[in-house]
């Protein structure tokens, strides 16, 4: 169809059973001949996604929680089953019937996925969805595409069109955007592009090497759209670098992430604290010395809904800090 793009492309709900449009996600088909009544999500997200497009009545069962649901969605998630705060099995997903599964990553649904791929899926008759963040592709060198607000808008416009709710998907996206224009300005305000700064998500290990953003995820978009200097140059979402090139380079800021999740120690952020604050080479950073560590939602450090929310929190937190004479 003419109108649809190879790849990426929105969709328009079908008229009628024979003649659904299709939608190219992530590589794969998808084909819908009417709005879905009956959906499960893998991941935190997809599910506040939908939450915020008013189709919490169409959510059947949630998983894969990096943090507590956001306040606005308290009410109507509580009346939803959550069927694994992590990844859920195939069977307990495909066991309440759904019509759509959406998924927050390819490695949780899509050709090695770790819940099902999405032809077991499919042979089923039940349809998947990837956010598009999962799918942005690669640039011409081969190393992967950084992360813009571009590639979550196309995830609003994909779920609202597949629901028949547009006019509140416009809505958000004109929302977020207004949101974005404002921090920026109040970043610059605030001379906040001389800082430098690394993110810490986690480590396997308190101990071990912290994976820490790199130049192609959402930290490094709310660094770049601030002007403040990413000291990790690796073309990765979270590598794994040591703590002495970090404590080398000796960033202004260190931005940690808090979560419930508990699959490592150091989801912890308090364990995070400790460590930078005990450690022999760590404790000695400027950053650690002056407290100018900022506290972040996790689920802000992902492509979703509280990307923004981090972006904003980012240029408070340091705006008070008073560190625009560096």
């Amino acid at each position: 169809m003419g109108s649809l793009m190879t790849g990426l492309s929105s969709i328009a709900i079908g008229q009628t059973q024979e003649s659904p449009e299709t939608l190219h996600n992530c590589g794969y088909p998808l084909n819908l001949s009417a709005p879905p009544e009956r959906v499960i999500t893998v991941g935190q997200a997809s599910t506040e996604l939908l939450y915020r497009l008013g189709l919490h009545d169409k959510v059947i069962g949630t998983s894969n929680w990096f943090t507590d649901v956001a306040k606005e969605f308290e009410d109507v998630n509580v009346k939803i089953e959550r069927l694994a705060d992590n990844f859920p099995s195939f069977e307990s997903v495909v066991s309440k019937r759904p019509d759509l599964v959406t998924a927050d990553f390819l490695f949780a649904v899509g050709p090695q996925g770790v819940v099902g791929t999405r032809e077991q899926f499919q042979s089923l008759g039940i349809a998947s969805y990837v956010l598009d963040s999962e799918c942005a592709g690669v640039n011409s060198d081969g190393s992967p595409k950084a992360f813009r607000l571009d590639s979550l808008f196309q995830s609003i416009r994909n779920l609202a069109n597949m629901f028949d709710v547009q006019a509140k998907g416009d809505e958000l996206i004109r929302e977020i955007q207004g949101r974005e224009a404002a921090a920026i300005t109040d970043a610059q305000q605030h001379n906040l592009n001389r800082l430098s700064a690394v993110f810490w998500f986690s480590s396997a290990d308190i101990k071990m090497d912290p994976w820490v953003a790199g130049t192609t995820g959402v930290p490094a978009w709310m660094m770049s759209t601030l002007g403040i200097k990413n000291i990790i140059d690796a073309p990765e979402e979270w590598p794994s670098v040591g703590w002495e090139s970090i404590a080398k380079a000796n960033p202004d800021v260190i931005v940690i992430a808090n979560m419930t999740r508990r699959r490592f120690d150091a989801d912890d952020y308090q364990k995070k604290l400790n460590f930078l604050r005990s450690d022999p080479l760590t404790r000695q950073m400027s950053a650690v010395v002056n407290n100018q560590i900022v506290v972040m939602d996790a689920h802000a450090m992902r492509a979703t809904l509280r990307s923004i929310e981090g972006l904003e929190h980012l240029v408070k937190t340091l705006s008070l800090m008073n560190l625009a004479g560096k």
